[in-house]
């Protein structure tokens, strides 16, 4: 196979690495940027997902890909090959809904066989690829059973089927697991990354779950408004966000608001709007302009607590405890520095006693445990 696709606008593009492109894309609904200009990169055979809160423009990104949408500006390639003119059926993409879009009139069988019967297939092919998707989402023996027979779980597990029978070269997935219970929910997280892995295909997931996103995935693009704020991994995306935005979507954390006031080779000093001074590790990303605008972020699991005074000469305050919340595999603390301020702090829980609301109490973490970033 030639490493690069000609277009149907005449432009060739290395595909050697990469499924799915987006430069410069657009999209307006009313006059208004759903979509706002955004590059991205989806390698092949990554689980790539894009996260965000309700209209920040993924699922609409989700389908420009598909097809579904067309672009008012920029382009869409996937495999190398241009995409403006190509409609859903003829991209070597498929797509698994929230709503899994099964044909309730059909069977199991039937619903997977679907898009096999529109290519030149004997029958004996189509029932080897019929099994063979059966068996890859555990639900041989079930064919001849109609939607309205199977459980939330078993549905979402015939739309998959249905999905990866052509193998696809990307498969799109729309809030795949959003409609299910708990339970169910964290159970699927474990057979979709296992079916990924089996597969090796490109999977481009949309999803406002945090957890998810990060327990699944390869790499992570973080939208906002129409915008994309930060791709990376998930650990880059929690340890090192690159914005308020980012450090305060992805996870807890704690935000507060204040500006440098003192600048040193391997750390910064910011001083709080309430006052604080903090003593902020510095790296090669990390603002560091005297009276630059930041805020200071601190992950909750980073915070260590005392009912004494710790030795620690930096990061340390005095507060006031004022909610405990026993959550079983650990506790929440909630701790007041001052009016106004309150700091979260989650410990592990080892079974000793906890300490009373309105108790006094001492909280202190390591410069290297929070981030100096932008406020924006």
């Amino acid at each position: 196979m030639n490493s690069s696709l000609t277009s149907n606008q005449g432009e060739v593009t290395d595909s050697n690495t990469l499924d799915v492109e987006l430069r410069n894309v657009f999209k307006f609904f009313n006059q208004e940027p759903a979509v706002h200009g955004i590059d991205l990169d989806v390698k092949k055979g990554e689980f790539f997902s894009i996260l965000g809160p309700s209209g920040c423009g993924k699922t609409t990104t989700l389908r420009l890909i598909g097809g579904f949408e067309k672009a008012d500006a920029g382009k869409v390639l996937i495999q190398g090959q241009l995409m403006t003119n190509v409609p859903p059926y003829r991209r070597p993409v498929n797509t698994v809904f929230q709503s899994y879009a099964l044909f309730s009139h059909l069977n199991v069988w039937d619903n997977i066989a679907f898009g096999l019967q529109f290519k030149k297939l004997t029958k004996a092919q189509i029932e080897s690829k019929v099994k063979d998707a059966l068996k890859l989402v555990k639900m041989e023996g079930l064919g001849s059973r109609f939607p309205s027979q199977l459980s939330g779980g078993q549905q979402q597990r015939v739309a998959l089927a249905r999905a990866i029978v052509n193998r696809p070269a990307v498969l799109l997935l729309d809030e795949p697991l959003g409609s299910l219970d708990l339970k169910l929910r964290k159970q699927m997280q474990v057979e979709l990354s296992h079916l990924h892995k089996q597969l090796r295909l490109t999977f481009i997931m949309v999803t406002h779950d945090q957890q998810e996103a990060l327990s699944l995935s390869d790499r992570i693009a973080v939208m906002n408004h129409g915008k994309i704020e930060q791709v990376g991994t998930p650990r880059e995306i929690y340890e090192k966000p690159r914005s308020a935005f980012v450090a305060d979507f992805i996870g807890d954390t704690n935000l507060l608001a204040g500006e440098i006031i003192e600048v040193y080779p391997s750390k910064l000093q910011v001083l709080t709007k309430t006052g604080l001074k903090i003593t902020v590790s510095r790296t090669a990303d990390t603002i560091a302009e005297v009276s630059q605008p930041v805020a200071v972020s601190i992950r909750p699991e980073k915070i260590q607590i005392s009912l004494y005074k710790p030795s620690s000469p930096i990061n340390n305050f005095e507060g006031r405890l004022v909610n405990v919340m026993y959550l079983g595999t650990h506790i929440n603390y909630v701790v007041e520095l001052q009016p106004g301020v309150q700091i979260t702090v989650i410990q592990p829980n080892t079974l000793g006693s906890l300490p009373t609301s309105d108790t006094p109490i001492y909280i202190w973490w390591h410069e290297t445990d929070c981030l100096a970033i932008s406020q924006q």
